[in-house]
């Protein structure tokens, strides 16, 4: 979900690469027969016999849910799937997708509006930029995107319940003034990526008039995505941190985000990114997905991802479990 566009490009694309190769070998599935028969999607008249498709997605807890749910889906209508979920990065994911190393996989609106398609002004209207998005990237790059989910998970900054109450956080902005006031207390968390992207750490910091130095320890802590949520809960290395608004870790960890009152962040409703020539062998796949779509509003998202990174629930499980209780699938 970066904007990256600069005189290294051609070693960026060689590091995805590298990078994605190095999660196909990192103990993610081959190919899978269809495991699943029956449910709505095959009463519907979706038959994809004959097909195989590769699918892929990110790493972390929502990318690794909604790519498990392509790989039960498909399979329920007859596909044959090659599981490559787990890429690291959404970079090294965005990469495989263009070079046809996968068929397909989730991406968010905001990420390829401003990170692949090299926009720099947000779409505040969700459906408005679903369209832009999907317009740009079929005629640039034959990558087609499905119907958007109602969820948007989006960037915001958390911190502990009881820390906001003490302080009167309720915005970012009073997150930046806590910045510019010198507390020492003013310890913010962030995962790598963000601390670069365009829609990141840096101009957010300029959009809330953050004037303070805030670019190293003990101010700024950079950690892996998954290890913020609990160093925020414990107030150690940092009192706030970047998180993922549909993240489950947020209420059970007692977190609370706080309200993006510029409208800084872009919106990150999910669609899945199709190779256009992929859709074109059977244009019926695409109707996999935007059946499961509508279903997946913030709520839904909030307690699946929670399932799997609070209570240590596999994500294929999570999974194939939700989509047979919606009844788009059958039991195996």
């Amino acid at each position: 979900m970066l904007l990256r566009r600069s005189s290294r490009a051609a070693a960026a694309v060689a590091l995805a690469a590298l990078a994605f190769l190095l999660a196909a070998c990192g103990g993610l599935s081959g190919s899978g027969q269809p495991e699943a028969s029956g449910g709505s999607l095959a009463a519907s008249g979706i038959n994809l016999q004959g097909q195989t498709y590769t699918v892929g997605g990110q790493e972390f807890d929502e990318q690794l849910l909604l790519c498990k749910m392509s790989v039960a889906s498909l399979q329920s209508v007859g596909a044959t799937v090659n599981d490559r979920c787990n890429i690291t990065g959404s970079a090294a994911a965005r990469q495989a997708l263009l070079s046809g190393e996968i068929d397909m996989g989730w991406s968010y609106t905001g990420t390829g509006w401003i990170a692949n398609l090299g926009n720099t002004n947000p779409i505040p209207d969700e459906q408005q930029q679903y369209i832009a998005t999907r317009d740009q990237d079929l005629q640039q790059n034959q990558i087609v995107w499905t119907q958007p989910t109602p969820f948007n998970n989006t960037y915001a900054i958390a911190t502990r319940r009881d820390f906001a109450q003490q302080n009167s956080l309720r915005t970012t902005t009073d997150w930046a003034n806590f910045i510019n006031s010198g507390n020492p207390a003013a310890t913010t968390c962030v995962e790598a990526e963000f601390a670069s992207r365009n829609d990141g750490l840096p101009n957010l910091l300029k959009a809330y008039g953050v004037t303070r130095p805030y670019d190293s320890p003990p101010a700024l802590t950079v950690l892996d995505t998954g290890a913020i949520y609990q160093a925020v809960a414990n107030g150690n290395p940092c009192n706030f941190g970047e998180v993922f608004t549909t993240d489950g870790r947020i209420p059970a960890l007692n977190l609370v985000t706080l309200e993006d009152d510029r409208n800084f962040f872009p919106k990150y409703n999910a669609s899945n990114t199709i190779r256009k020539e992929v859709v074109d062998r059977n244009p019926q796949v695409v109707e996999v997905f935007n059946q499961i779509a509508p279903r997946l509003t913030n709520e839904v998202m909030l307690d699946l991802n929670g399932q799997i990174s609070s209570q240590g629930r596999d994500a294929a499980e999570v999974a194939r479990e939700f989509l047979q209780q919606q009844g788009l699938i059958g039991s195996q």
